[in-house]
């Protein structure tokens, strides 16, 4: 019941994001516009199967994103795991522009580390583990898919150009261009549709509702199921809330189909707050 099934349960767990890697990467909180402190459960066709927590500071002139995430409920019964992942990087003329990434991944079976260097949209160094097997079927990296790229962590993202309000459905028309280590794939994003959110704790208002498009490029073997089913996928959808303070909407819910039932990440606490926007120094006062 590895793929899709499988799949989907490594994608909750590396989706999710993680504060305590947050707690061991310095953060110039001073200089933080926007914060997000999120905790967010997963099902599967209405049955628990893991729960994690995201936590996403954007400043001035960096940002940082650090996520972790645990199975539970129904998915322990095939398989313990958990994963992490945080990607940092500058916000350099309004963009997101990712320097760093690390996601691990562990389970009963395996345990899949990924760690990523980049500078300027370009992969500068890159480690994984256990190394990408050779399979005749596989359609090959090269040097050109390890350039103009994000990683996942920033890919969730959505920064908004301007000063207005981003929750408007030209936010959704975008391309992303994703390397996550092993694959270079893009996701297609698309206006849906306005809705209402509610978190348990925090956020309660309007969110934006996007269709994802998976489009595989390089690094995967098109024969495979899972590639198949999400590359034919036309029901992802991913709803987009703000960060407080800043122009960058971020997912409160994402909801994926499976041969065994919808998949859904939803956030049960969204607490955004605004930051001050310039850092505190001697005889200068914060705004």
């Amino acid at each position: 019941m590895r793929l899709p099934f499988g799949l989907w349960c490594r994608t909750a767990l590396a989706a999710m994001a993680a504060s305590a890697l947050l707690a061991q990467t310095p953060v110039a909180t001073a200089r933080a516009q926007g914060r997000v402190d999120a905790r967010y459960t997963a099902t599967l066709a209405g049955l628990p199967i893991g729960r994690g927590a995201w936590v996403i500071d954007i400043g001035d002139d960096k940002y940082l994103t650090a996520a972790s995430g645990v199975t539970a409920g129904l998915l322990r019964l095939f398989s313990s795991g958990e994963g992490t992942g945080a990607s940092r990087g500058r916000v350099v003329n309004g963009q997101l522009v990712p320097a760093s990434y690390a996601a691990n991944i562990s389970t009963s079976w395996r345990n899949n580390e990924v760690r990523i260097a980049l500078k300027a949209g370009t992969v500068k160094d890159l480690a994984v583990s256990p190394p990408v097997k050779p399979d005749s079927g596989r359609v090959p990296l090269s040097d050109a898919h390890r350039r103009g790229v994000i990683d996942p962590m920033t890919a969730s993202l959505v920064r908004v150009a301007g000063n207005g309000n981003p929750l408007v459905p030209g936010s959704c028309r975008r391309t992303v261009p994703v390397f996550d280590g092993r694959m270079r794939y893009d996701l297609h994003l698309a206006y849906k549709r306005m809705d209402q959110v509610k978190a348990a704790k925090g956020y309660a208002g309007p969110a934006l509702v996007c269709a994802v498009y998976f489009v595989p490029i390089a690094g995967h073997i098109p024969d495979r199921a899972a590639i198949k089913y999400l590359t034919q996928s036309r029901d992802m959808e991913i709803w987009l809330t703000p960060i407080a303070g800043t122009s960058v909407l971020v997912p409160f819910r994402v909801t994926v189909p499976t041969p065994f039932g919808i998949g859904i990440l939803e956030a049960t606490q969204f607490l955004t707050v605004a930051g001050r926007t310039r850092a505190a120094t001697s005889g200068e006062t914060t705004q």
